[in-house]
């Protein structure tokens, strides 16, 4: 059972289903990576569900790579792991234009004379710019097509 999926498809938080289910966040967290969660939790969350929990199959990574996992299920998987990138990305972002301002504050209510704030602001800057670089993909050298072709060349085969 993906719960992820479950959950996403019937627009919940993962606050909202830690509470719906009693859980902890942290423990909704951890079974949404993929951890085998414990018979008591997989009751709550059956119950909430509305699923039988004799239904309940715990994604194994075995079972992940068996011939019946489609490619939808690889594109969700890359999506989910672009938006994650992406979230990641924002967030950094966010805080940089939070944090350097107030940098720039301190800076000048307290040494005026020698704006130390830019050295910061450039450093950071520099990794939000490869930050985003490696989020938009824009140069892609180390891609998933670079990553398929060292893998075929170290078991030694021909693309």
């Amino acid at each position: 059972m993906n719960v992820r999926k479950l959950r996403l498809q019937r627009g919940w938080s993962q606050e909202e289903l830690a509470e719906m289910t009693g859980l902890s966040i942290r423990t909704i967290q951890r079974i949404e990576r993929g951890q085998t969660p414990a018979l008591e939790s997989r009751k709550a969350l059956a119950a909430v569900f509305d699923i039988d929990i004799s239904q309940w199959q715990p994604e194994d990574s075995e079972m992940s790579n068996t011939p019946e996992t489609t490619a939808t299920d690889q594109q969700e998987q890359q999506a989910l792991e672009y938006v994650r990138d992406l979230k990641a990305f924002y967030t950094n972002v966010l805080t940089y234009l939070v944090v350097i301002p107030f940098l720039f504050f301190i800076n000048l209510t307290t040494s005026p004379g020698y704006l130390w704030a830019w050295w910061p602001t450039f450093g950071w800057g520099i990794g939000l710019l490869i930050h985003g670089i490696q989020t938009f993909e824009v140069f892609n050298f180390f891609g998933p097509g670079w990553e398929k072709k060292q893998v075929e060349k170290r078991l030694g085969r021909k693309l």
